[in-house]
């Protein structure tokens, strides 16, 4: 998730510490021990919730055992100060019933509990394109998608000229092969098989091509 962020103190934050004081909130995330207020804009919470209307009606109609952990949080038990908060996360319920956090926490350590996961870009490009690209890929999340429905992104990432583009990451080999749907691209999406997102998330970020 990369917003509008602001950061909330310089002094290095343990997970513990982290937990104890935002773990409730939604509003935090942790990076490297730093904590930071992500303040959601109404657009981009607006372009959260339609990927998550699309994908939950393709689970229903699929059968498939998982749910949409919208801003829950992803603290990797391989990250020794990192918590993040996805915008969009979807978790197996078969694998969830083996987090050991999770009766009393919406916490997800294990990459195996997770099968999507959705970040929709704002003002703060740089851990989507970079930092949680390596991340998401080295704990074995299958499909990571990145919503830069304003097109904020970086030329290396995007293109030039800069327009608004879908990043869908697929894990293959332990790395992510990387497809970019631009304008009125089919999207091709082996986790959610999504027809069509694409043009709604355009309409939603009133941006035409």
């Amino acid at each position: 998730m990369t917003l509008a962020i602001a950061q909330v103190q310089h002094q290095p934050v343990s997970l513990d510490e982290f937990i104890a004081r935002y773990g409730g909130d939604n509003r935090y995330e942790l990076i490297d021990g730093e904590v930071f207020d992500l303040e959601p804009t109404g657009q981009h919470e607006e372009v959260a919730a339609l990927i998550t209307a699309k994908i939950c009606v393709q689970i229903d109609q699929l059968g498939l055992p998982w749910f949409v952990l919208q801003r829950g949080l992803f603290r990797p038990s391989s990250a020794s100060m990192t918590a993040f908060r996805p915008d969009v996360m979807v978790v197996d319920r078969t694998e969830v019933a083996k987090e050991s956090l999770w009766q009393e926490q919406s916490i997800i350590t294990r990459g195996d509990s997770i099968k999507f996961v959705a970040e929709v870009v704002s003002s703060n490009w740089q851990n989507d394109y970079a930092r949680k690209v390596e991340d998401y890929a080295a704990l074995g999340i299958p499909e990571y998608w990145i919503a830069d429905y304003l097109g904020l992104g970086g030329i290396r990432h995007i293109g030039k000229p800069k327009q608004p583009t879908l990043s869908i990451c697929t894990l293959v080999d332990g790395e992510y092969e990387i497809n970019l749907f631009r304008g009125n691209d089919a999207i091709v999406s082996t986790t959610t098989h999504i027809i069509n997102l694409w043009t709604n998330l355009l309409t939603l970020g009133k941006v035409k091509n």
